[in-house]
């Protein structure tokens, strides 16, 4: 068996592990799981670390377990303060729940005949028919509120005095999450938790509960991962519009491919041992290249490769490419052509934007009085003649040779706009109404 604990190792993914885990995994095949909440109907690059961690583990010949925290939605946020975590119904919770285990399916096997195929569990099927009495009784009495209380995440949200303190719902959420590594024990054979370095504390109150409830040899372990972060310390995988999402829906191929090929030289460095299935050879001829021409940013442009094709396709990545490179580099008026209307509007985000009635068109205006008269993108029709005589002026990424050419609704891109370039960086967008 390839050992699990070295491969994430070498990768910088273990902040925090018990000892025995390793040894325990290298006994042979077992189960582990990672929790992930429901709170929308897509995961977001910050759930990658979690899911990378599930894939090597299913790679390492062990079974991986996806947990839905399906009984924590239907709470939702206790201190009421989280827009993340608000009140789901049923149906909701639902519909999250397809969307996740839809993704997960893009790096866990779920449905061959492998004994160690994944499996995707909801911790409110075997919540919801266990009442507060019993589970006061059966678990509740196994972990001493001394033992909660030292918890660094209590000690923090105790000593901090402008919040409201600790509702009685936060402060048993290690109890319900303890009870979820006990549940899997028990009925799944799960002898692993893992997850962010923030949840080392609810982790361990899980693995003392197993040790409490069935006996000292009750073997139960954990390990955690750092928080990822970027290198100016920042937050990993927001943007200025929110998160970066898995689902097109939200964040655009293109878009999710920008996120990846602009991280900077140190954050590439070690996103692409985290994020990628790349081998250590590999990376290491990669980082390499990298540091004798940085300029080439031969690390960003195989980082946002490899996430790109493994979250969306090889074609979208593709795409991708041939979208930037309409902005960045000789792209042609075909490749123009065939962008869609939501990643043509993205690729010239924040470019100035005129518009023209479509009728205009029908006929066929001369260039220099669409963008003379028509708009501003030139002070005059002098100065438009000038620049389209000094082959500084294209149309659609094709140099214009005739101040005088007619454009058409035959030039429209998407049916709606008209790209106008004048020299190298200076991009105009007109859109036919």
């Amino acid at each position: 068996m390839k050992n699990f604990v070295e491969e994430l190792k070498w990768r910088g993914m273990i902040q925090d592990i018990m000892p025995g885990t390793e040894e325990k995994l290298m006994e042979g095949p077992t189960a582990a799981y990672v929790g992930i909440d429901p709170t929308a109907d897509s995961l977001h690059i910050g759930h990658m670390v979690s899911i990378m961690i599930l894939k090597h583990f299913q790679a390492c010949g062990h079974k991986p377990i996806a947990l839905i925290g399906g009984a924590t939605g239907m709470i939702g946020d206790p201190s009421g303060k989280s827009q993340e975590r608000n009140l789901l119904d049923e149906e909701t919770l639902n519909h999250n729940i397809a969307g996740i285990r839809k993704q997960l399916s893009k790096f866990l096997d779920f449905d061959s005949d492998a004994p160690n195929k994944a499996e995707l569990v909801n911790n409110y099927d075997w919540m919801k028919g266990y009442s507060f009495l019993n589970f006061i009784r059966d678990i509740g009495k196994h972990i001493t509120v001394n033992y909660m209380m030292a918890k660094d995440s209590v000690k923090i949200r105790l000593s901090n005095e402008s919040r409201d303190g600790l509702s009685f719902t936060e402060f048993s959420y290690q109890l319900l999450q303890g009870y979820d590594f006990l549940w899997l024990y028990q009925n799944k054979n799960c002898h692993l938790e893992m997850g962010g370095s923030d949840q080392w504390g609810n982790i361990t109150t899980g693995t003392e509960l197993i040790r409490r409830k069935l006996g000292a040899e009750a073997e139960a372990f954990g390990i955690t991962c750092p928080l990822i972060t970027k290198a100016d310390g920042t937050k990993f995988g927001k943007t200025e519009s929110g998160n970066v999402w898995l689902d097109p829906r939200y964040t655009s191929p293109y878009k999710f491919y920008q996120f990846w090929l602009n991280v900077s030289d140190e954050d590439a460095k070690r996103y692409i041992k985290i994020f990628t299935l790349l081998d250590r050879e590999t990376i290491d001829a990669l980082i390499a290249e990298h540091d004798a021409a940085p300029h080439l940013r031969v690390l960003q442009k195989r980082l946002a490769e490899e996430i790109t094709c493994m979250i969306h396709s090889r074609e979208e990545y593709e795409k991708a490419v041939e979208a930037s490179a309409i902005l960045f580099g000789g792209a042609t008026s075909e490749a123009l052509h065939r962008l869609d209307e939501q990643t043509l509007l993205q690729v010239f985000e924040g470019v100035p934007q005129y518009r023209v009635a479509r009728t205009e068109l029908a006929a066929g205006i001369p260039f220099v009085d669409l963008c003379a008269e028509k708009s501003d993108i030139f002070a005059s029709k002098g100065e438009c003649r000038k620049l389209v005589q000094g082959g500084g002026v294209s149309l659609n990424k094709e140099k214009l040779a005739d101040a005088m050419r007619p454009v058409t609704d035959a030039d429209l891109i998407a049916g709606k706009y008209l790209l106008v370039q004048r020299g190298k960086k200076n991009y105009y967008l007109v859109i036919a109404e």
